[in-house]
């Protein structure tokens, strides 16, 4: 039974039981054979069939066909013995010796063609690897090249947005800059304007004296000489008006001019405005967009890494797998005893392998399609990365356009400045004089019994705003002054007239405005106003404040300016500083002065040879805004010598003097301004009938009163143009020497009651208001220089 089974023919499919379970060795290297050679299967048990036919052609026609060899059928070829038969049948044992010959020679065969298999698969899996690995990097450098240069784009991107919002908010300010100019050029305009109705006026009257002066030449011919130069100086004078009023209308037309240019170039700098704040929001939205795609584009790259790592990884498990199967082959070629063990081995890797390859597949098909979409999004980015810097060009060309217009127009407002100033000082020399206000103020329940008043003010055109009649026992008393305010007038309409001329301050003039007028008329309420509420300031607060706030808005011009205070008061003809902080220690002393017993630390005043006022040992405060002058303003109320008389409840009892030093350097052009602001609250005057003063009251008012008439006396000299004028008569009039008989810009201020019982004193204010209106001083001079100027050290101009 033994030798039976060792000589029986190895199995082939046909010849296995019929439901017989097939081992799945056997079915993948079945399979893994039909991939390799790509042909049928046919069975070997046919060629060990010697019963049906021993012709060796056929068993050659076997060889051209394909047979695999499965793991009992190798072990049973292998272990196949010759079958015994008769001991000298030597034909029979060599055709057994050829067939099994044969069988091995197509067993080799076949090993040989399943080894050719083994490595075309491996070198097309070499390939293929290779191929993905060149494509995973050059996809991993695009990606890293594209992301470098989103970077680069969102951080220009947000560069050129914070830019243009900065530009926005610089335009902003140039805007509001404009429109406070273009106030300030139609505040401008007004005055011209009032100047050119002035004129008229005052070439009426011109006209007038000529036909009276013509009247006169034909009325008295021995005075024809004089009468006829006389005409020819009042028609020079004339020409020169008229030429003047020419001056002035061709500045106001181009002062329309200009004001139209500047509404047109507001409305153009809106409309860029609005544009530029649309491009700022769509550059924020294409920042978020670019961001985000940054960010899917960071985590797919991410994924691809992670991908490309695990294909890595494949490929080193295949080319370890490759390297064993090479291996293994050599051991086949050297011990075809071992190739059974070695054919079930690389059948097993065989079958992994293609399993691998499978999965590599569909991964190298996965990367492909993540590859197509992220040149799409790529060319998406490059599309908006160009219309970035199409908008970014475009931006950049209107940021140049607005910085030509901006330039321009700091060109027009420096320009504007300076023909502001020249119309505002020509206007004041050409009026030549102290000008004066006039101010009436309301009826009070204290003003007696009669509510009829005694001031009416004339409502034609040549003495509108400028008029006021006096009614005294029935009789009118007509006057004429710069300006009129009547009961009705607001502090910021009186506040407005005056505006310009402080100005002229911070421009380098010296200004002073004073108030005059009898005890009660309003002098304190115009000048200091009452604290209680906003609109009710005085001229000195707003005054200060319109100074710091000018002063603020010329920095950007390349303006700095250092600031000084001093507050004294004149009472009963001596000097006390209402700033020192140690009032007490200035009252050791006594003297007397005109009869009036003085006490307290002397002070001096001293003119130099450029008209500046200084007072020895008076405190002088560094100032540098509006609320410390309040405080300095309420630190000197609280000091200022009052009383209560019969005609006022809080009398002043002395004249208030503020004085404002300003020094003013531009860094651009070092051009250096002096200025200063002196506004003064005189006391008011009073008859000693009405005021019922005794004892200190009477000797305040006999002061008060002597210095008022040292005044007029010094006014009247004025007026008749005297070689002598009495300054030194009293500290006063020493006192504003400079302002009434010098080169400064003075404004009198003339305060009058309604109250029929104050008719006589309001009669004798407007008259010396009148006196004042006539006299002449110098040109106001503007003190400049170009040295340079020292900021630590201490103003010492008046």
């Amino acid at each position: 039974m033994a030798s039976r089974n060792q000589n029986r023919p190895p199995r082939s499919p046909s010849n296995r039981k019929v439901g017989a379970e097939e081992n799945p060795l056997d079915k993948r290297r079945r399979i893994g054979a039909e991939r390799t050679t790509g042909r049928g299967r046919a069975p070997f048990g046919a060629l060990n069939n010697k019963t049906e036919s021993n012709d060796v052609g056929r068993v050659e026609g076997s060889e051209c066909s394909t047979v695999e060899f499965t793991k009992e059928e190798v072990e049973a070829l292998l272990n196949e013995k010759m079958k015994k038969g008769a001991p000298f049948d030597n034909k029979k044992k060599i055709e057994q010796m050829q067939d099994l010959i044969k069988r091995l020679k197509l067993c080799v065969k076949w090993f040989k063609g399943v080894e050719d298999g083994y490595v075309q698969e491996k070198e097309k899996l070499q390939s293929d690897l290779e191929s993905a690995e060149k494509k995973c990097a050059d996809t991993e450098n695009e990606m890293k090249i594209k992301i470098a240069e989103l970077n680069e784009t969102i951080s220009n991107l947000r560069t050129e947005i914070s830019s243009l919002e900065e530009r926005i908010r610089k335009e902003e300010s140039e805007k509001m800059e404009t429109i406070e100019c273009y106030r300030k050029e139609k505040d401008a305009r007004s005055a011209a304007e009032q100047m050119q109705a002035s004129l008229s006026i005052e070439l009426e009257k011109v006209r007038d004296e000529k036909l009276a002066a013509e009247r006169q030449a034909i009325l008295n011919e021995d005075k024809y000489k004089r009468s006829e130069d006389y005409n020819q100086s009042l028609q020079n004078y004339n020409r020169s008006l008229q030429s003047d009023l020419k001056t002035i209308n061709e500045a106001h037309k181009r002062l329309e001019t200009e004001k139209a240019t500047i509404v047109e170039n507001l409305s153009n700098v809106r409309g860029h405005n609005k544009a530029l704040q649309d491009q700022l929001v769509t550059l924020k939205a294409l920042q978020d967009e670019a961001t985000k795609q940054k960010e899917r584009s960071e985590n797919e790259f991410k994924c691809l890494r992670e991908e490309l790592k695990q294909t890595r990884d494949d490929r080193d498990r295949r080319l370890e797998q490759v390297q064993t199967l090479t291996v293994e082959v050599d051991k086949y070629k050297e011990c075809t005893g071992k190739s059974l063990v070695q054919l079930d081995t690389l059948t097993i890797k065989t079958n992994a392998l293609e399993e691998t390859c499978s999965s590599q597949r569909e991964q190298i098909n996965i990367l492909q399609q993540h590859l197509i979409a992220e040149r799409e999004k790529l060319k998406m980015a490059d599309l908006s990365s160009l219309e970035t810097t199409k908008i970014f060009e475009d931006q950049k060309r209107i940021i140049r356009e607005l910085q030509e217009r901006l330039t321009e127009k700091e060109f027009q407002v420096i320009e504007g400045d300076k023909l502001r100033k020249k119309l505002h000082n020509t206007i004041l020399e050409l009026k030549g004089n102290i000008r004066v206000f006039c101010r009436v103020r309301p009826l009070l329940p204290d003003d007696g019994p009669g509510t009829d008043t005694v001031v009416s003010f004339p409502t034609s055109t040549e003495a509108l705003g400028r008029g006021i009649e006096l009614v005294q026992s029935g009789q009118k008393y007509p006057f004429t002054f710069d300006k009129v305010f009547n009961h009705e007038a607001s502090q910021q309409d009186v506040f407005i007239e005056i505006s310009q001329l402080v100005q002229s301050a911070l421009d380098g003039y010296k200004v002073c405005i004073f108030a005059y007028g009898q005890t009660g008329s309003g002098k304190t309420y115009t000048m200091m106003g009452r604290t209680e509420a906003p609109e009710l300031k005085g001229l000195i607060p707003r005054s200060l404040e319109q100074i710091f706030q000018i002063s603020q808005s010329l920095k950007d011009q390349g303006w700095k300016y250092k600031m000084q205070a001093s507050i004294l008061e004149i009472y009963n003809e001596s000097i006390r500083d209402l700033l020192s902080s140690n009032r007490s220690s200035g009252f050791e002393t006594s003297r007397t002065e005109n009869g009036v017993p003085v006490t307290g630390k002397q002070y001096t005043i001293k003119h130099d040879a450029n008209g500046n006022t200084h007072v020895s040992d008076l405190t002088i405060v560094d100032v540098c805004s509006a609320n410390e002058i309040s405080s300095l303003l309420h630190q000197a109320a609280q000091s200022r010598s009052v009383g209560r008389t019969q005609m006022n409840e809080q009398s002043s009892r002395s004249h208030f003097v503020f004085t404002l030093r300003i020094c003013g350097i531009n860094e651009n052009t070092e051009q250096q301004v002096q200025g200063v602001l002196n506004l003064i609250d005189l006391a008011g005057s009073e008859r000693l009938s009405r005021s019922g003063a005794t004892g200190d009251r009477l000797k305040e008012t006999q002061a008060i009163n002597r210095s008022l008439s040292s005044l007029s006396d010094v006014i009247f000299a004025l007026a008749k143009k005297e070689e002598h004028v009495p300054f030194r008569n009293s500290k006063l009039t020493y006192l504003l020497q400079p302002c009434l008989g010098g080169d400064s810009k003075t404004l009198m201020f003339v305060n009058i009651s309604p109250d029929p019982s104050s008719t006589g004193e309001s009669l004798c204010s407007l008259r010396f208001a009148a006196r004042v209106n006539a006299c002449e001083i110098g040109v106001p001079r503007r003190q400049t220089s170009t040295r340079s100027f020292d900021k630590d050290s201490r103003l010492s101009y008046g």
